[in-house]
């Protein structure tokens, strides 16, 4: 039986700058901390062989967040501007309150998004308020605030 999504995983080419993202920006705190360096059965799991790497779980509330920086094989790098509509992952969205302040104090911590949050009546259904930003390594990430209490999506304490 599948109980829900636990956790996203990021490869990042610098772990240092994206755990002080997420940790001291977006509010996450550190789990724990792993490395490895050519472990066969964790070659046989991630698909790679003679793998090297550090990776950082970090948790908000009922959200995890794994992020590996690989030093073997070597990685190739990611497109930073990766359109949303390329296939493939596409992005993180964090559940917020106050979908307003949020923005702001992300915008002013030099996050760039494609929009601000559009007002509840340009939204016709009302039911949520959303806009997507990028991290340091340009991974999407989209705030959403869900307006109606009594919607499907609202995430449950």
């Amino acid at each position: 039986m599948i109980n829900g999504i636990h956790h996203v995983a990021i490869s990042t080419p610098d772990l240092n700058r994206l755990v002080d993202f997420y940790k001291n920006v977006l509010g996450f705190e550190i789990v724990y901390e792993t490395s490895w360096d050519k472990k066969e059965i964790i070659d046989q799991i991630v698909g790679l062989k003679d793998s090297a790497a550090h990776s950082v779980m970090l948790r908000a509330h009922n959200t995890h967040i794994e992020i590996f920086e690989y030093s073997a094989p070597e990685p190739v790098r990611g497109d930073p501007n990766r359109p949303v509509c390329d296939h493939g992952y596409t992005h993180l969205c964090f559940d917020v309150v106050d979908i307003d302040a949020e923005y702001q104090r992300l915008l002013n911590a030099g996050i760039k998004f494609h929009t601000p949050p559009p007002k509840s009546d340009q939204l016709g259904s009302g039911t949520i308020r959303a806009t997507y930003g990028r991290d340091p390594d340009g991974n999407v990430i989209e705030l959403q605030e869900v307006l109606d209490p009594n919607s499907p999506i609202k995430l449950k304490n």
